[in-house]
């Protein structure tokens, strides 16, 4: 005789679930709108379901809608009404004509309607998932509490006596037990399984169900543990593969469909736990970072210089351009021992919080040095050199520092990676920029000192490569020749301003993409006031 065993082992694929529009039935208004038409035509209008192709003749016709909840399509059939007695006439009915247009526009409403709700269900379902977490107040081990509860609830659920929850590790080669329920607990200190060979958690993997009635049958298809009978479903999200639930049982059995369908669900749950947790471990470090991006920003905007110093017939104005809040540029200015005044301007070749440390660096070494060196390439060689010997060789920065007698007008400066240098006098310009290595590059690199002595009227504007730096897809106007130019017509602008004209200059519209980094410095001498005669 043949054997009536069942089989030892079963897959289930699961199927998508396809998105069902709300039954018609459940719009209140729909019988009181199909009284009313019948009032209104004297022709009756009935929503039938199962209906699948039109169908007209002399007395009717039928108006399909999509399919319900069940998947059976449905529509309003349109039929001529009958008296309610023989001795009760029939009014007059309208034209089948006019009847047949206004059906078929009830029924593209509705049509329209059954769309509409399924699509603010489908978005509503979709908002779930964008609700703020908040950090638990319970300790570390909720998580732990948590799954452990899952896998009991799972396990009872379908009269089982073990279940364990094996997780992938980062390279995916390998199934680590996590949690357990009635196994020992000295089971979470074995070893790893190697994934290439766990058939049914491969099986799994590929978003099957696989239920082994008797673990005996099947050598080849092992369970982790040693019991009669067991289920392995896949712990995933849409985008994850996370891992596989086990259920085990003592005694040889089949599993229901529903019995699979719950462990499904607490697969999915289980999923859901841990993406839940690692979005809030990863929310709340993102939160940290981006308060301590913040304070760094606030920290370089405090060292930048706070005023304008006090200097008679003299402007000095910096700003900076930094998308990110935190930047690699730097433009600064301090006074002398000897009552002159120290300026710099510069970036670091670096860029994001590597070039922000970098310029901080750079920035804190010209101010020592700057104090007791009266030469500007003097000071700039003991930069260089601070920042040769502080790094692996891999901190590069390009920077102009020099200084101004402000009684007689002389600007002295040096200038090591070719930051640009302009001078502008009566709408003409002309370039002081000098090629130099950037400073970090070599211990021996000299930087030689040149100077100038500012007229009445004339600016000496220091700016980094990001305002060099040209679009192709904007306008000829951008870049270092616009700036010079922009800047030449409105000379006679204060130096706060002109050095605000600049930065905006960066921004030629809302489409185009965010600006370097930036910095520029304007050193004006103002024109001399006439004497009165």
């Amino acid at each position: 005789m043949p054997s009536t065993a069942p089989p030892p082992l079963k897959l289930y694929v699961e199927q998508p679930p396809k998105p069902q529009r709300p039954p018609v039935e459940a719009i209140g208004s729909l019988p009181a709108l199909l009284q009313a038409f019948e009032s209104a035509t004297g022709w009756s209008l009935r929503y039938e379901q199962g209906r699948t192709v039109k169908s007209s003749g002399k007395h009717g016709r039928f108006f399909p809608l999509g399919p319900g909840p069940d998947g059976a399509a449905g529509g309003l059939r349109l039929t001529a009404r009958t008296a309610r007695s023989s001795k009760t006439k029939t009014p007059p009915l309208a034209a089948l004509e006019t009847a047949e247009r206004l059906a078929e526009a009830i029924s593209g409403v509705l049509d329209e309607l059954q769309r509409t709700r399924l699509a603010l269900g489908q978005r509503e379902a979709e908002l779930a998932s964008c609700v703020s977490v908040s950090p638990s107040t319970r300790d570390e081990a909720h998580l732990v509490e948590q799954l452990q509860a899952t896998l009991r609830g799972a396990g009872e659920a379908v009269q089982c006596q073990a279940a364990g929850l094996y997780l992938l590790d980062e390279a995916t080669t390998e199934l680590k037990l996590r949690a357990s329920w009635g196994l020992p607990i000295e089971r979470l200190a074995a070893p790893a399984r190697p994934l290439k060979e766990c058939l049914p958690d491969l099986e799994a993997l590929l978003g099957h169900a696989v239920v082994l009635e008797n673990t005996k049958l099947i050598p080849a298809w092992t369970a982790p543990e040693d019991f009669s009978a067991a289920v392995c479903v896949p712990v995933s999200s849409p985008t994850t593969l996370l891992g596989t639930l086990w259920v085990f049982c003592r005694e040889t059995r089949d599993f229901t469909d529903q019995q699979v369908n719950v462990l499904e669900i607490a697969a999915g749950k289980i999923a859901g736990d841990l993406e839940r947790e690692a979005l809030l471990r990863d929310g709340l470090e993102g939160i940290e970072r981006q308060a301590q991006w913040t304070a760094a920003g606030r920290l370089q905007r405090h060292r930048l210089p706070p005023s304008m110093p006090l200097f008679d017939g003299w402007e000095i104005a910096g700003r900076t351009v930094q998308p990110q809040g935190v930047g690699s540029v730097l433009y600064d200015w301090f006074c002398l021992p000897d009552g002159g005044l120290a300026w710099t301007a510069g970036e670091s070749l670096s860029r994001g919080l590597e070039g922000a440390l970098s310029i901080g660096a750079v920035q804190a070494a010209i101010r020592a040095h700057g104090q007791y060196h009266r030469r500007a390439d003097a000071a700039l060689q003991q930069v260089n050199l601070a920042l040769w010997t502080s790094s692996a060789g891999d901190q590069f920065a390009a920077l102009a520092y020099g200084m101004l007698e402000a009684a007689t007008g002389t600007v002295r400066w040096a200038a090591a990676g070719g930051p640009s240098i302009v001078l502008f006098h009566d709408g003409q310009w002309k370039s002081l920029t000098s090629a130099a290595p950037p400073l970090g590059e070599s211990p021996e690199t000299e930087y030689p000192e040149r100077s100038h002595t500012l007229q009445p009227g004339e600016v000496l504007v220091v700016y980094t490569s990001g305002f060099r730096k040209t679009d192709k897809a904007q306008e000829p106007s951008t870049g270092e020749e616009g700036l010079v130019r922009l800047l030449a017509q409105n000379i006679h602008l204060p130096a706060a301003e002109l050095a605000a004209l600049a930065c905006e200059s960066l921004r030629p519209s809302l489409a185009a993409p965010p600006p370097a980094d930036s910095a520029l410095l304007v050193i004006k001498r103002l024109p001399e006031k006439p004497s009165d005669a």
